[in-house]
């Protein structure tokens, strides 16, 4: 018994040893997460807290936020890894250890639960690197950039996504996120949000997507049906070609966002995919609802949106647009309270409050910026 509580000490140092190695903080004793709580369906099926009620650690590398992950006493332990710097390729490489399952060249999350990563300080981007979220649940995500993802090319990451989750993913907040490519598939990138193989209770708030071909699915394919139930409000979509988001399959709810220049479509509800699309503001943009690029229709229920400027094509095989004049072809049941911004007002209070790094302000639906609410513990 003695030599095998000697082992477990040096077990524990040893793991220190490596913590200050790569340039992540000893977890310290007092509780943190992330600013405000979680909002949209991922308050639903129990919640999403992330790491609140852990320890917190600091990490300037990608090689650190893997070793926080696998410090851990196991891979649900809760914790909150703060992030500063730059994380690249260059630093970011595989920690082993039995709470975590990492892989060089990405920040990956996988078959791990109760995390939150947020930016402090200075901020935080994850430069050409992908953040990938794979049988895992309870994550939040806050403050960050992520740019220039690749899937062709050098060097690529993710898939070419910013942010990918896929294989049985649960309550996920990203919030007040920077997501950023420099061109589309031609230039090697792909989906700056995507979401596939059963992935559920996913809220994305506050956030700036642009520059990309696509903003982002849910369901990889007709056949990828296991995906819904996810939220998109108050975020910038702008110079994007397709997918504000593209859905197949599923619910979901999609308010108060500013969309601004796309140039192909929209949000694309196809195979029977269901949307509640209320209080938006189109703007310089072509064929912003329907369903696009296949005979598989899906469905939207509308109201309070601003279309202007929008130009929308004729009706015709595999192009089924809802306007020029929206309606509603279903309806959908918004299981949580929100409050709702005028339609009039939201390029204003999203220009004021999206995107990482500018102090975190969110609406109260009175079309006014907030200052972040309280840190929740």
């Amino acid at each position: 018994m003695r030599r095998r509580v000697v082992l477990r000490s040096q077990a524990v140092l040893a793991t220190a040893a490596v913590l200050i190695a790569v340039g992540v903080a000893l977890p310290t004793p007092q509780a943190s997460a992330a600013v405000g709580s979680a909002t949209g369906y991922a308050t639903q099926n129990g919640g999403t807290t992330g790491g609140a009620g852990g320890q917190t650690v600091r990490a300037s590398t990608g090689t650190a936020i893997h070793a926080a992950l696998c410090g851990r006493p196991s891979s649900s332990t809760p914790i909150t890894i703060e992030v500063t710097g730059t994380i690249n390729h260059g630093n970011t490489s595989k920690v082993s250890g039995s709470s975590c399952n990492t892989a060089a060249g990405v920040i990956e999350l996988k078959q791990i639960s109760n995390v939150t990563i947020i930016g402090v300080g200075s901020g935080a981007v994850f430069d050409q690197l992908g953040i990938h979220i794979r049988d895992s649940s309870n994550i939040i995500i806050q403050n960050v950039t992520v740019r220039n993802v690749k899937k062709s090319g050098s060097p690529t990451s993710n898939g070419g996504d910013a942010i990918g989750m896929e294989s049985t993913v649960r309550n996920v907040w990203v919030d007040h996120v920077t997501l950023e490519a420099s061109g589309g598939e031609s230039e090697g990138y792909d989906g700056l949000f995507d979401m596939k193989d059963n992935t559920q209770y996913v809220t994305l708030s506050y956030s700036i997507l642009r520059n990309s071909g696509r903003g982002g699915l849910v369901g990889s394919s007709e056949s990828d049906l296991s995906n819904g139930f996810i939220t998109y409000h108050h975020n910038l979509y702008e110079n994007i070609d397709s997918r504000t988001p593209l859905l197949r399959g599923g619910i979901a709810h999609i308010y108060n966002n500013h969309y601004v220049r796309l140039h192909e479509s929209g949000i694309n509800s196809r195979a029977g995919a269901r949307a509640k699309v209320e209080n938006n503001y189109f703007r310089d943009s072509k064929d912003v609802l329907g369903t696009f690029y296949t005979n598989e229709r899906g469905y939207w229920q509308v109201g309070g949106n601003v279309f202007d400027n929008v130009t929308w094509s004729s009706a015709g095989s595999e192009n089924y647009p809802a306007g020029p004049n929206p309606t509603s072809n279903t309806t959908v049941s918004i299981p949580y309270p929100y409050s709702l911004d005028g339609a009039s007002c939201v390029p204003d209070i999203v220009r004021q409050t999206v995107g990482a790094n500018t102090g975190l302000k969110v609406s109260n639906g009175s079309c006014s910026p907030q200052p972040p609410p309280t840190t929740t513990t």
